[in-house]
């Protein structure tokens, strides 16, 4: 009997590619998967210009193709992590998440599937070269490594969500529960049987970039809030040294104002002060972004409210 892979495509706002991406996909199962069954998988995030009319007409003209709408833009994270673990999907062994964007190279899916093959739960993509903004690939390495430095888990460098998930670890994701799901941070925590599929990362085949500074500091912060200890920690540690720190200068200061003019004695004093407060200024906003992630989590709301459903009557 064939095994079943699930393509799961996220959306937002990708009339020009989501054709051609089909087709492309299409087209890899015949000429490099034919011992396989598939089926593509959408899941739109409320888009805003034709995607949708397009999805339809693609769901009419072939049964593979299926789609889910969500009643509203639900972010970056929820709407692909809640097509991962949706209920009532067509059995599947395994699902392959994509971008819509052209930017996760097609042709390397059958690499993926051979790995997973082999037994691997998770077979993880990961840019070793991109051809986006050398400055954006720059930041994003530094904020790569700085993560892991300080992560409570072994993070994936460059790894994006584009993976192949078998359906024993998709039955994990199930039993995670996270109303703030960070589906990087997950499969480094909880992925015991890992491959890796190394690729360049081409340019956006049409449309505009999702990501803007939003965005990408949302990312940031959930993944500095959910797998790192280490800020709240330096805040008790910088805390407690800064506090005897300025106790002992403030004292030399009152002593050294004997010798020193009102003038000086107010600059240095001023300038203690103000890079304190500055400091404070910076932990107490960290632990601010701990406390939204924490709020997040316990008001429990659903990851995705869906509108419609189309291909997924059987």
């Amino acid at each position: 009997m064939k095994k079943t892979i699930r393509i799961l495509v996220p959306t937002y706002n990708e009339e020009a590619n989501v054709e051609p991406l089909s087709n492309a996909i299409i087209e890899h199962f015949a000429s490099e998967l034919p011992d396989y069954e598939y089926f593509i998988n959408f899941i739109d995030n409320k888009s805003t210009d034709n995607t949708r009319e397009v999805l339809r007409r693609l769901c009419s003209e072939n049964p593979r193709i299926k789609a889910i709408f969500n009643a509203k833009n639900f972010g970056q994270f929820n709407s692909p992590y809640y097509g991962l673990i949706a209920d009532n999907i067509p059995k599947s062994d395994c699902t392959l998440a994509i971008c819509a964007d052209f930017q996760d190279p097609v042709e390397i899916i059958k690499d993926f599937v051979h790995k997973w093959e082999e037994g691997f739960q998770v077979v993880a993509g990961i840019k070793v070269k991109s051809k986006e903004n050398f400055i954006v690939r720059f930041l994003r390495t530094c904020y790569y490594k700085f993560i892991k430095s300080l992560s409570t888990v072994n993070q994936l460098e460059h790894f994006t969500g584009f993976a192949l998930y078998d359906d024993s670890f998709i039955e994990t994701l199930r039993q995670v529960k996270d109303p703030t799901p960070f589906i990087r941070g997950l499969v480094a925590e909880y992925c015991g049987n890992l491959a890796t599929v190394k690729y360049t990362q081409a340019k956006r085949r049409a449309g505009k970039t999702k990501n803007n500074m939003k965005t990408l500091y949302d990312a940031a912060m959930l993944s500095i809030t959910t797998y790192t200890k280490t800020i709240p920690r330096m805040a008790t540690i910088f805390g407690a040294l800064f506090a005897g720190l300025f106790f002992c200068l403030t004292i030399g200061l009152f002593i050294a104002n004997f010798f020193l003019s009102f003038i000086a004695f107010t600059y240095y004093m001023t300038t203690g002060i103000a890079f304190l407060s500055f400091m404070n200024l910076f932990f107490i906003g960290i632990v601010s972004e701990y406390i939204v992630n924490m709020n997040t989590r316990l008001l429990g709301r659903p990851l995705v409210v869906e509108q419609e459903r189309i291909n997924f009557e059987e």
